[in-house]
């Protein structure tokens, strides 16, 4: 099994700047790839960035693109999504997730194996 935690999310203005953390613990060595998804109140969980656990193929979000980036600490098996220039409709939990295979569909939440609780991120305008 792998666990994961999310943190950092919190309350800022828009414009702001926030950074999510995932720690990930367990069987981490079965991971390929790891993603943060996101969930409105009222809508459907939705991606917002992945990247493969070697350090390529990252991705994101139309929504997010320019202004969040995904990372992985490997030291601290930390997964980073650094949030820049926030606006209201970023208002959501934040989840982290990891999968062992890399080839799934990013995008689907169904495709993912493994999910941490959220942390939530709101953004005032």
């Amino acid at each position: 099994q792998v666990q994961l935690v999310e943190s950092g999310g919190g309350l800022v203005q828009e414009g702001g700047s926030l950074r999510l953390s995932c720690e990930s613990s367990g069987f981490t060595s079965r991971i390929e790839v790891m993603a943060w998804f996101r969930q409105a109140p009222g809508k459907e969980r939705e991606f917002v960035s992945g990247m493969l656990k070697s350090g390529t193929g990252r991705d994101y979000s139309t929504s997010v693109k320019g202004r969040f980036t995904i990372s992985i600490d490997y030291a601290r098996s930390l997964l980073y999504l650094q949030m820049f220039d926030l606006v209201p409709e970023d208002t959501a939990v934040y989840y982290c997730a990891a999968h062992p295979q890399y080839n799934i569909n990013w995008k689907s939440p169904g495709a993912w194996s493994y999910w941490g609780h959220g942390t939530q991120v709101t953004v005032s305008s």
